[in-house]
């Protein structure tokens, strides 16, 4: 009796190993499919997704304001803590919108105008359209 519950179990842990190898080995089931769209809509789908958190918008605001790039200053001016501070510009930085250089023991952060160059060509095309089209939809 132990014998065929023994094997029992091993046969149930083999299903569900087979199961789950399964599940992530099946490269089409869960993707994004942001395969399928163009370089340019990937990134301002991510540029889009970092300027999501008001945090943000605030440390991007701060940036232009200063003018300059800033090591240290950000955490004095917003209400959050300094890890969760690092995890918004990381989030920044990975868009392109900011760009850090390390000095001494400190990242100093500043503006990155290439990712807000992308930006400005959207809204610009996004203009240029409402322009031609004369309200004339809906």
């Amino acid at each position: 009796m132990q014998l065929r519950l023994y094997v029992f179990f091993i046969f149930l842990w083999f299903v569900f190993f087979y199961i789950v190898i399964l599940q992530y080995t099946n490269t089409e089931m869960g993707t994004t499919k942001t395969a399928q769209f163009t370089i340019q809509q990937n990134e301002l789908a991510e540029i889009a997704k970092a300027l999501g958190h008001p945090a943000r918008i605030a440390i991007i605001e701060y940036l232009i304001k200063v003018d300059a790039c800033i090591c240290g200053d950000i955490v004095n001016e917003l209400p959050l803590s300094q890890p969760t501070i690092s995890q918004h510009l990381a989030v920044l930085k990975n868009a392109a919108l900011i760009k850090g250089t390390i000095e001494g023991n400190a990242i100093c952060y500043c503006i990155d105008p290439i990712g807000f160059d992308k930006i400005k060509s959207l809204f610009q095309n996004i203009d240029t359209y409402l322009d031609t089209k004369n309200n004339n939809c809906c």
